[in-house]
């Protein structure tokens, strides 16, 4: 059965600070005085509309005090903004790090909100000359910018691919080196039966620069709720449903707690 709660009440209203932090992260708000994990992520790292995401699910496995840092739809920007939060990653024994999205950081060509990297601000005098007969006031959101740019001219938005993983890359590689603790990072591939994959994917190619700078990589094929069959065992608000179909499920977290788990257990 599914649980369809007052939004109140649901994990996804599950948010806590920590010091001047402007990121509103998983909660509940953990105690930082103990030795500890933390998992850095976001949307999926979060955990809407689930009530123990795989940082939860880890410290049970592991009986280490796991922290959840994920943040919805926070990327590189939110976090190299973000001094408090980092230096809840740095006090970590080992931080695992969800890779994201190529689309949500400010680039040459737009910016993107400083907390909420999904949201599209504007485009850079360079875009418009790239894409004259774009209306860019249309767009609100990255991927939705990213998908009309790829559909209206293929070999023009190789150039905002570009631009996008040399932006990634520099700005992974310096995370990974203030983060200066283990590091392991997390590719969460979420794969879609319509078969419509990511204009700006993380590629093998990219995972391979940044890999010598952490402790393990973990690559791990995901699939959304609404096709899992994990929706029914999932809680939110009656409006929340088409949302909720685009998020992980319980037994997908169970998954990559699982895999997490001897990914550290390997490294002890």
């Amino acid at each position: 059965m599914s649980y369809q709660v007052p939004g109140a009440t649901s994990p996804d209203e599950m948010t806590c600070y920590y010091g001047n932090s402007r990121l509103p992260v998983r909660g509940p708000r953990r105690d930082l005085d103990a030795r500890y994990v933390a998992c850095l992520g976001g949307t999926e790292t979060f955990g809407r509309f689930v009530t123990a995401p795989y940082s939860e699910l880890l410290e049970r496995k592991l009986k280490r005090k796991s922290v959840n840092l994920g943040g919805v739809n926070c990327g590189l920007d939110a976090w190299l903004g973000d001094p408090d939060l980092i230096d809840i990653a740095k006090g970590a024994e080992l931080c695992v790090l969800q890779l994201p999205a190529l689309q949500q950081l400010s680039n040459r060509f737009y910016r993107v909100h400083p907390r909420r990297n999904d949201r599209f601000l504007r485009a850079s005098d360079g875009l418009q000359a790239l894409y004259p007969d774009v209306d860019f006031t249309e767009f609100h959101f990255t991927g939705h910018l990213m998908r009309h740019l790829q559909a209206a001219d293929a070999e023009r938005f190789e150039t905002i691919k570009t631009e996008l993983e040399r932006a990634w890359l520099n700005r992974m590689q310096h995370l990974i080196s203030v983060l200066d603790t283990n590091v392991v990072l997390l590719r969460l591939q979420i794969e879609t039966e319509d078969m419509i994959g990511d204009p700006a994917p993380v590629s093998a190619g990219m995972l391979a620069r940044i890999a010598p700078q952490a402790q393990a990589v973990l690559d791990i094929p995901v699939r959304p709720a609404g096709q899992s069959m994990e929706l029914g065992d999932m809680i939110f608000g009656t409006l929340q449903q088409p949302a909720a179909e685009h998020m992980l499920g319980p037994a997908t977290h169970q998954v990559i707690a699982d895999r997490l788990t001897r990914t550290i257990r390997d490294l002890d």
